[in-house]
């Protein structure tokens, strides 16, 4: 890949900013990407939503530059994969999706996934309570960390849920819990204790491990994320397989998941519609839901509850990534959609319990660009900030509300994926996960770890 933020990349002038009509600033949150984009913004400067070229900046924490970053941020790093957590445990590998929320003490909670790949018989980084596991031959979970918000140190961490698998992403709900979710539909054919496949419930709270308890009318897939509106309760899941559904599961009680209905989106009157390649960004399609019958099968295998979905007319994705709540709507990500391959961000914008829009509002065609996007999280000025999952040099992106995309952040000490970004309470503090191993042995060279950054936050779209 380009080195993204040497002096020639395209990137660090914007292109066609005359074409942007004196009008666009007015436009709501992220609405008017598409047009934008297509009167040519693509790459955002200072001024027009990107902090300035990056450089790299030592770790508050041993002096060590990690990242880079735009002029005027500092970070900290902290709950290092092997470091013993304030419970007695090692802290476990592979930091995958996390949410932030306010404690009653005025620090900030952190749940974090551990995307855990152990076999059956392999050695596990995710231990805690035996008697709290879904599996006990699972190795995947979560932990909690109490941070202080003005330090940007760690107070306390611990196991909270254990005996999952491969948790990857998942999402914070408005009745402060966080929905840890299983990427894989693995299960007892395959040597494990439990069929797994699942979402599970983590109370932001919670000052030990929960007992962990699968969500099953939620679905049985290879989940990645979801994201819930607050409005009604609804939980936007997607599914991170080569033919990927985007579904919603509406509980019969908002805040309790036990019960519910689960669908799969599709586009009226275009059966099985495909929107992995011959897109147009910001172009509104409009969308119904159809019925999952099943939504827990017996029948082995990751495909039964997609293909129940496309039995009914449901629209195919490639490799649903990140999902998040902001501005009315859901935006997701799929990683590898596009003609180019590339990645694209959807957005799904919700009018009423039957329908809503959905809308493509970026799709990179240059891997300058964007490349394997992942995770994402709306920020508090209501624009996007995206992680890279994809090889070589490992960014977080800025998508502004003009359309204009931008370099955050490089990793500088390894290529493991970027996972888990989402702001302090107060919206002052971005935390960010870097994956690490994602399997026993640890690594030296490669361990997991959880970043604080913060800085001019008001220079730009983040």
């Amino acid at each position: 890949m380009t080195l993204k933020n040497s002096p020639m990349s395209r990137r660090n002038f914007l292109r066609g900013a005359a074409t942007v009509a004196a009008g666009a600033a007015a436009l709501p949150a992220l609405q008017g990407l598409g047009m934008l984009r297509q009167n040519g913004v693509t790459y955002a400067a200072p001024g027009d939503g990107a902090y300035g070229p990056l450089a790299p900046i030592a770790d508050l924490r041993d002096g060590v530059s990690r990242l880079s970053l735009p002029a005027g941020f500092q970070y900290r790093s902290f709950g290092i994969a092997g470091d013993v957590m304030t419970d007695g445990n090692p802290t476990p590998l592979a930091h995958d999706g996390m949410a932030a929320f306010q404690l009653p003490n005025g620090n900030v909670r952190l749940i974090r996934n551990h995307e855990d790949r152990a076999t059956p018989a392999g050695a596990k980084s995710v231990l805690g309570d035996p008697t709290k596991k879904y599996d006990a031959l699972g190795g995947g979970g979560t932990t909690s960390l109490e941070v202080n918000p003005a330090t940007r140190q760690l107070v306390a961490d611990f196991v909270s849920l254990n005996g999952t698998i491969v948790n990857c992403a998942g999402g914070p709900t408005p009745w402060g819990s966080w929905l840890t979710c299983e990427e894989t539909t693995a299960g007892t054919a395959q040597g494990w204790g439990q069929p797994h496949g699942y979402v599970f419930e983590v109370p932001s709270l919670a000052g030990g491990p929960v007992n962990a308890i699968a969500l099953k009318k939620m679905g049985r897939f290879a989940h990645e994320a979801v994201a819930v509106d607050p409005a009604t309760g609804i939980v936007y899941e997607t599914e991170d397989a080569g033919n990927s559904g985007f579904f919603r599961f509406i509980p019969d009680v908002a805040d309790q998941l036990g019960t519910g209905k689960l669908q799969m989106l599709a586009i009226k009157g275009k059966a099985n519609y495909d929107t992995g390649s011959g897109q147009q960004e910001g172009k509104p399609l409009p969308v119904s839901w159809v019925d999952i019958a099943e939504p827990d099968p017996a029948i082995p295998g990751g495909t039964s509850v997609y293909n129940q979905g496309a039995a009914l007319g449901g629209a195919r994705f490639s490799r649903l990534e990140g999902c998040w709540y902001g501005n009315g709507a859901i935006y997701f990500v799929s990683t590898d959609g596009g003609d180019a391959e590339l990645g694209q961000i959807w957005e799904y914008r919700i009018m009423g319990s039957s329908g809503g829009q959905l809308t493509l509002i970026f799709e990179s065609t240059n891997a300058d660009d964007m490349d394997a996007p992942d995770n994402i999280c709306v920020t508090p000025r209501q624009g996007l900030l995206i992680c890279q999952d994809g090889g070589g040099n490992q960014y977080l992106w800025g998508l502004t509300q003009k359309g204009g995309i931008f370099d955050f952040a490089r990793n500088l000490e390894t290529t493991t994926e970027w996972a888990g970004a989402c702001f302090s309470p107060d919206g002052q503090t971005l935390f960010v996960n870097r994956q690490g191993d994602t399997a026993l042995p640890l690594d030296a060279a490669n361990k997991g770890m959880t970043f604080a950054i913060w800085g001019p936050w008001e220079n730009g779209a983040l």
